[in-house]
């Protein structure tokens, strides 16, 4: 467990706090290019580690990414005329293009000057990879966008979604550090139940079926932890019989990034903190070699989402997706489904994982947890993440935040005769160097 002052330390993400700095060194997917669809398009609204911003692609198909205020009397951008490469303000005419320079000011006179002397908070945007990423830390230490193997395929080789979760965005991520919850959280009674996607390629569909039967049949793995410049692999081994092991092998990638195995195509995550008690969690499959299926627009594969406004508290209002299946409506969950069909009674896989993060809590009383041996990989996470945001405090810059080209890797599951983790990654590399 945690005490309070670390479980603070490691949940808050807002300007000025340690994490929420620490966070602020890296590049950060905010929306999907999609929701800025063609240049002058309709603003979004975005919070993004507590702060209240608006994003807007310009007449030059540039993406500028503003504070929502106006810094003349405050009202709000988002209502703003997107026209010839700036955002106005509907209240005084003031103008502001993507590096947050006031470039008109029609309230004033011709001979005024004062535009000069006005400028908006402004954080750089990047197109890549069918996102928007955007930096929030020191000018001088912007560094070159991750190179994620992910978004370097081609358009149609990856989907990638985003939608919103009602939680802290360590909750979320260490679901991806457990690879026990698997055994439980997403059991189906029958194996076919649990897989029932791609029945044409048969080859893939026998190995799913026969990773999740091996999941199955042991909920306690035994767990190997190994630090990296990029974070942290982790793997989870189960017997396999005839002295052979069952190994997943996840990565987690400084800050938010993990990428559990899968045998159909390669995914993973960004948990990208909206704030200390909601994520926009970005999902995203890939194929290397060859196009995926079933491409589309914002579909994780088995959630099903709705675009929608969400309010929060302080009054702002953001433009998002979110599950269908929410707490408001317990998930869904189907009784009789829990009785016949599978663990939970939830269907989707992925609403599964929100429901046990969503009701941990906005943020989860960590002081009141007691872990176990399993939980291995998240004791490490969080170490981690602490040690980083202490450092920094002391000046000390986080390596992975300075080299781009740090992330070409994936994961695997292998049966295997190796029993250690470390004749694993000799064996298959470091979770899979990916090809440039």
């Amino acid at each position: 467990m945690l005490s309070q002052r670390e479980n603070e330390l490691l949940s808050q993400v807002g300007p000025g706090t340690p994490m929420g700095e620490l966070f602020r060194r890296f590049w950060l997917p905010a929306l999907l290019s999609s929701e800025l669809p063609e240049p002058d398009c309709a603003p979004i609204r975005l919070r993004l580690l507590g702060e209240n911003l608006v994003a807007f692609r310009d007449t030059d198909g540039k993406v500028g990414v503003i504070d929502n205020a106006c810094p003349h009397r405050r009202a709000s951008l988002f209502f703003g005329r997107n026209e010839e490469c700036g955002l106005r303000c509907v209240y005084h005419g003031w103008k502001f293009d993507v590096n947050g320079d006031c470039v008109d000011m029609p309230s004033e006179p011709a001979e005024s000057n004062f535009k000069d002397k006005v400028k908006i908070k402004a954080y750089p945007a990047e197109d890549f990879g069918d996102c928007i990423w955007i930096y929030m830390g020191p000018p001088e230490l912007k560094h070159d966008l991750p190179q994620f193997e992910w978004a370097r395929v081609p358009a149609n080789q990856r989907r990638v979604s985003r939608w919103i979760q009602d939680c802290n965005y360590m909750q979320a991520l260490e679901g991806d550090l457990d690879s026990t919850h698997v055994s439980f959280l997403h059991r189906w009674m029958d194996v076919e139940q649990a897989m029932p996607w791609d029945p044409q390629q048969k080859e893939r569909r026998r190995k799913t079926n026969s990773g999740q039967a091996l999941l199955y049949r042991e909920g306690a793995p035994r767990f190997s932890v190994k630090e990296t410049d990029f974070g942290m692999i982790y793997g989870a081994r189960r017997p396999a019989g005839d002295d052979e092991y069952y190994w997943r092998l996840t990565n987690w990638m400084l800050p938010v990034y993990t990428m559990p195995p899968q045998p159909t195509s390669w995914f993973g995550h960004a948990w990208v903190p909206v704030d200390d008690e909601h994520i926009s969690v970005v999902s995203f499959n890939w194929n290397p070699n060859e196009p995926l299926n079933t491409p589309t627009a914002n579909n994780s594969g088995n959630i099903e989402l709705e675009r929608c406004q969400m309010p929060f508290p302080d009054g702002f209002v953001i433009d998002t997706w979110r599950d269908v299946r929410q707490a408001t409506n317990d998930y869904k969950i189907d009784r009789e489904l829990q009785r016949t069909g599978n663990y939970t009674g939830i269907g989707p896989q992925r609403t599964q994982d929100v429901m046990v993060n969503e009701t941990q809590g906005g943020v989860s009383d960590r002081t009141k947890e007691h872990l176990g041996t399993t939980d291995m990989a998240i004791i490490a996470a969080r170490r981690k993440l602490l040690r980083l945001a202490r450092e920094l405090q002391e000046g000390i810059e986080p390596v992975a935040a300075m080299q781009g080209d740090m992330y070409h890797i994936r994961a695997i599951d292998v049966v295997t005769s190796e029993s250690d983790i470390v004749s694993v990654l000799e064996k298959h590399g470091d979770i899979g160097v990916a090809t440039n």
